[in-house]
């Protein structure tokens, strides 16, 4: 008598799916699966995703399969996992962007960079996901770890550690740096996030964000203090001001 073997298929902390025009990397303009992973351990001061980010956010336990068959059924061939922080379930991305790849499919990955560390058992995992990992959307808060402990609670070490070793590896980074005005939004500052993107080989596009007010409502609706009240979003000048300084040509 043959037994009968069941897998079963581990649930991950996904707060929405759902697909749209992609907007960014080589692939713009063609449709994808976003997928929003549940919780963040950074607390950035102008967060406009704070509902997904809070250890209370409410959440679906999904499967990667349930996310591959989205793939199937719509017949799409790109996906990004953002959130919250995607690398706090790594094992997900793991499983998915695995699949994804054998499939054929482009996998893109959003993230602050937070959780990386060298450290056991996080750097292997984290090394077998680069494998399957087509690009990577890196945000780059703030240069000066002071004034990034600030504006996220967190230091900015490791982040830059993991945009260092993404360089000697080769793997293709997007870097986005949202500018906040009497925060990251200063010349010297600016000047030295140039400077540091300049060290890196795998840089293919460096974007300018402008701190925006269309999160405040969200903060509001959680009961919690918005911390940037008072700060307008940059002007067009300052805008254009960083984006030259910040200029990347591969």
């Amino acid at each position: 008598m043959k037994m009968k073997i069941i897998v079963k298929e581990t649930n991950y902390k996904v707060v929405e799916i759902f697909s749209s025009i992609n907007g960014e990397g080589t692939r713009a303009g063609q449709l994808a699966v976003f997928v929003r992973m549940q919780g963040c351990n950074l607390n950035c001061t102008y967060c406009d995703t704070k509902w997904a980010n809070e250890a209370d956010a409410k959440f679906h336990w999904t499967s990667t399969e349930e996310i591959l068959e989205l793939l199937r059924s719509m017949e799409i061939k790109n996906v990004t996992i953002t959130g919250g922080e995607p690398l706090l379930q790594i094992d997900f991305l793991i499983e998915l962007f695995r699949k994804a790849k054998e499939m054929g499919i482009h996998t893109t990955l959003d993230t602050s960079g937070n959780p990386y560390t060298e450290k056991e058992p996080f750097y292997s995992k984290w090394l077998e996901l680069m494998k399957y990992t087509d690009l990577i959307l890196l945000d780059i808060k703030h240069i000066d770890e002071q004034e990034h402990i600030k504006l996220t609670g967190q230091t900015n070490k490791n982040i830059l550690a993991m945009a260092e070793k993404l360089s000697d590896m080769g793997k293709p980074v997007w870097i986005r740096h949202v500018l906040v005005p009497e925060r990251s939004d200063r010349d010297d500052y600016l000047h030295r996030l140039a400077d540091f993107i300049h060290t890196l080989k795998n840089v293919e596009r460096v974007e300018v964000l402008p701190y925006h007010t269309l999160g405040v409502f969200k903060w509001e609706n959680l009961g919690i203090p918005y911390q940037l009240e008072g700060i307008n979003p940059p002007s067009a000048e300052r805008i254009k001001n960083a984006e030259e300084i910040l200029a990347f040509s591969k």
